[in-house]
């Protein structure tokens, strides 16, 4: 071990000696002491005039803060303050201090947690976002308890005030409440997970400690409380999208994925993206007759890895082609895309496809080797997908401008375009004012071969629609 390491551990160890002295030196009245055994619980409480939550709350939030300087020491010692509860695990407090036991403590987690996840709702966060970095930063042990801790935070909310997109990502989560009281939870979850109580209660403090951290995020709708369902009136409904019309492109992009054969796929592909084109532009005219007022929104969308930079780049190139913009975070796991109702839900449909796509294309390429036989599978896969996303982007503008063309020949009076692109000046507009510090980013190129395969794998998947398809586009 070299002399500066030394160094460094002999000074940790002064800082938690002088840690203990403080606690010691507190006494019963400071929150920090809880005496050196658990079975002392009972006497603290007494001396020092607390509750038993009250001192549950305490002894959690020295959990916490230990596991945020990384005290792994005092960490230790409060989670198995924690798993024994006041009292043990059937206890009562001293006279006067009220009910004990691991009931208190799994009630105070319960409650921190709820209040944490609570805080994040008008911070940005919405129920995937907040599960989703939980996963990639914790595991998804802790990304099931984080959509338990959503669904109990949520049942305070009158459904009419929770946003109907909340109930969408509640039930893509799974998360519902299906243990039978909160100060039982942590028992009921360490049985579930099949965990001992102490490793249930260490997930619920590095939970916390990770929630109660999360960045302030754009705002992309109303928190729980403020929302109301069916308040807006029919003219600012213009721009939703049609469920038919979804239905129809959810069948076109079903079967381009299903099929084993790229000349099928191809068309399929192009007449969704097409039937996509217009529907947007059918829509934008409505909105402009009936005088909408409906500013641009967003969405998030997950892009993990691996090779989450392609997906990203894959991602703004559907989004582009569809007159929304992305803006990839990618700390956080997510890219938002940001535009008019309709065209969101056309690039979330697209882009999901379209991954299922290049992902397979992308396996049926193989992997790779160099001339001494050392893997760069990685680089060809990289370069494989961000080629897939280039080339796709620009065939789809191709067929979003073939749709744009019919529609303003058919229209005849000029109308389009001016609407068209005040949409788009309203988009650019909003990303500039969510995300002031935005920075584009080029896109790099390690191999050739990736390069030139993913290009030829994304004209096999986005040709020019056949006549067979748009047969076939009317039915689901």
């Amino acid at each position: 071990m070299s002399t500066r390491n030394r160094e460094r551990r002999k000074a940790k160890q002064r800082v938690r000696t002088q840690r203990r002295r403080e606690r010691t030196a507190a006494g019963p009245g400071g929150h920090a002491y809880y005496g050196e055994a658990f079975g002392m619980w009972g006497s603290v409480l007494t001396a020092a005039k607390l509750t038993a939550a009250e001192l549950a709350d305490a002894v959690l939030a020295d959990a916490v803060a230990a596991e945020h300087r990384d005290d792994t020491e005092e960490l230790e010692r409060c989670v198995k303050l924690l798993a024994e509860g006041p009292g043990g695990p059937a206890g009562t407090g001293p006279a006067g201090t009220g009910p004990a036991g691991t009931g208190v403590v799994d009630a105070a987690v319960m409650a921190r947690l709820q209040r944490a996840i609570g805080h994040s709702w008008v911070h940005g966060w919405q129920p995937a976002d907040l599960v989703r970095v939980v996963g990639r930063r914790l595991g998804p042990r802790h990304a099931r308890m984080a959509a338990d801790v959503v669904a109990a935070e949520l049942r305070r909310y009158a459904t009419a005030t929770v946003d109907e997109r909340w109930d969408k990502q509640l039930r893509s989560l799974g998360a519902d409440v299906w243990w039978d009281r909160d100060d039982g939870y942590l028992e009921a979850w360490g049985r579930r997970e099949d965990l001992a109580r102490a490793v249930a209660v260490r997930c619920a403090v590095e939970l916390l400690s990770t929630i109660e951290v999360v960045p302030v995020i754009p705002v992309l709708g109303p928190p729980p409380g403020a929302a109301r369902r069916g308040s807006l009136a029919a003219a600012q409904r213009a721009d939703k999208a049609d469920p038919a019309m979804l239905d129809r492109i959810r069948a076109l992009l079903s079967k381009a994925e299903s099929t084993e054969f790229p000349d099928e796929a191809e068309a399929f592909t192009a007449k969704a993206q097409q039937l996509m084109a217009r529907h947007s532009i059918d829509y934008a005219l409505l909105a402009a007759q009936v005088g909408s007022r409906e500013e641009p929104g967003g969405i998030r969308v997950g892009v993990d890895n691996p090779y989450e930079a392609a997906k990203a780049l894959l991602l703004q190139e559907v989004a582009g082609a569809n007159r929304c913009r992305t803006v990839w975070s990618k700390e956080l796991g997510f890219a938002t895309v940001l535009g008019f109702p309709a065209d969101l839900e056309a690039v979330e449909l697209l882009y999901t496809s379209l991954l299922v796509q290049a992902t397979a294309a992308m396996l049926h390429a193989g992997s790779r080797r160099d001339a001494a036989g050392r893997s760069r599978t990685r680089s060809f896969r990289q370069s494989f997908l961000n080629a897939y996303a280039l080339r796709i982007g620009q065939r789809l503008r191709a067929a979003s401008q073939q749709a744009s063309d019919e529609a303003t020949a058919a229209a005849g009076d000029g109308r389009l375009l001016p609407v068209l692109a005040a949409r788009d000046d309203a988009v650019r507009a909003t990303v500039e004012a969510m995300f002031p510090g935005f920075v584009n980013r080029r896109v790099r190129v390690t191999d050739r071969d990736g390069w030139l395969s993913g290009t030829a794998a994304a004209d096999r998947a986005v040709l020019h629609a056949r006549q067979e398809v748009s047969e076939t586009a009317g039915r689901p």
